[in-house]
């Protein structure tokens, strides 16, 4: 084993863990295991303090670093676990220097986490393939100017940060010379692109910039958006441009407008509705996912069937469900009327009951037509509209190639 990173949470997770990868590479250190850590739940961290422990028992002559969220929330809480050796925030954790083997052996810093409010650019560390994936992941943004009262995220990333248009052309003429056909734009707030860059261009105004400069790219397709900050440049994207993959992921987290002003959310229920039927207008084919917490503090049956009746009105697609977790230092975890946790399971699985039903319906309609494909594995890969498609016959990941479908089995398309 030379060097092993360990990737939880979200796509930027798997986007900066490639720019750990390079760095390692260039450091030359061996026998290091890298894990980069999610804090969005409670969860999230217990699972990766439980790898972590596990990967000792089972290497404990390998060198432990541990970064991400999770660390730089809570850095001691990970120091202190057996076998590891350094703890870096998730500034650190992009500068090559935190790699370096005099770096590692420094026992007086095995903590190096500064102040993420203190950040304020993101630079735009140059990754020249996403391993074992045929899209790749490429950072436009990093943290977040908002306070949602349930979210621990902005302590761990600091406040919103663009990276300049420039520099993402740049480094989109890069991947696609490396071969790659399909970019998703990643950020923790995407659709906050640009505010703090000169000129204030819009999360639109890049992608149009860098769909013009990179014309050899074929598919373009964003992480996740919010419908309070969607611009007119994006909206005429939907309409007008075929490279723009047809599929959203909306921040949505509930469909109560009570709870989500509790949540400090800056849409209601009424705008994600209007902002589904604006987009299937300029572009009908278009499909939505959409990010639901169930069982948020206060949270009465009546608020939750508002979100369970959403999924069907905006007929939402690919759903991720998570129920509510406190995070210790945010306004939500100090409501007084938290939602039992036996009810916060019982709703999210209603949740994705009704998720499951949804796609299965889009699944079926899709049966006869033709699909544009790209290649993720031997017999695998994803639609336009991020369907999950199996087929017959040997055909290199990354590459596109169109198949009709002849069926579906409730989770995948089946192509011929």
């Amino acid at each position: 084993m030379k060097h092993e990173v360990i990737t939880f949470g979200c796509r930027l997770n798997t986007y900066e863990s490639e720019v750990i990868r390079g760095h390692m590479r260039a450091c030359g250190e061996e026998h290091v295991a890298v894990f980069n850590t999610c804090a969005v739940t409670k969860e999230a961290e217990r699972q990766a303090k439980q790898a972590i422990r596990k990967y000792h028992r089972e290497n404990p002559e390998a060198k432990i670093i541990v970064t991400g969220c999770g660390a730089q929330i809570s850095p001691q809480k990970y120091a202190d676990i057996e076998g590891v050796g350094k703890v870096i925030g998730n500034s650190e954790k992009l500068e090559k220097e935190s790699y370096l083997p005099e770096k590692f052996m420094a026992e007086s810093e095995k903590v190096l986490v500064n102040d993420i409010m203190s950040v304020t650019e993101t630079a735009s560390h140059l990754v020249t393939g996403i391993e074992d994936r045929s899209r790749a992941f490429m950072q436009v943004q990093n943290g977040c100017n908002h306070r949602c009262t349930f979210c621990i995220i902005p302590y761990g990333r600091g406040n919103s940060r663009s990276v300049p248009i420039g520099e993402v052309v740049n480094q989109a003429k890069i991947l696609t010379e490396k071969g790659y056909k399909e970019i998703v734009l990643t950020g923790v707030d995407v659709t906050d692109y640009g505010l703090d860059l000169p000129g204030k261009p819009t999360l639109g105004q890049m992608m149009k910039r860098l769909l013009k400069n990179v014309p050899e790219l074929t598919r373009l397709r964003l992480s996740s958006i919010d419908v309070a900050e969607i611009d007119e440049d994006l909206l005429d994207l939907i309409a007008n441009e075929p490279r723009l993959m047809p599929h959203l992921h909306i921040s949505l987290q509930s469909g109560d407008d009570m709870i989500l002003k509790r949540m400090k959310r800056r849409h209601t229920r009424q705008q994600v509705l209007d902002f589904c039927k604006k987009a299937r207008l300029l572009r009908p084919d278009v499909v939505f996912g959409a990010d639901i917490i169930a069982g948020f503090p206060t949270e009465t049956e009546e608020m939750f069937n508002n979100t369970l009746k959403i999924v069907e009105e905006a007929d939402l697609i690919y759903l991720h469900v998570f129920p509510y977790s406190e995070r210790e230092g945010t306004p939500a975890a100090k409501i007084p009327n938290q939602v039992p946790k036996k009810i916060r399971k019982e709703r999210a699985a209603k949740l994705r009951e009704a998720g499951k039903k949804q796609l299965e319906k889009f699944l079926h309609s899709r049966i006869g037509k033709v699909e544009n494909i790209i290649v993720e594995k031997e017999g695998a890969g994803r639609t336009e509209h991020f369907a999950l498609v199996q087929f017959s016959g040997l055909k290199e990941a990354g590459t596109l190639t169109s198949l009709k479908i002849t069926g579906e089995d409730g989770k995948h398309l089946i192509a011929a």
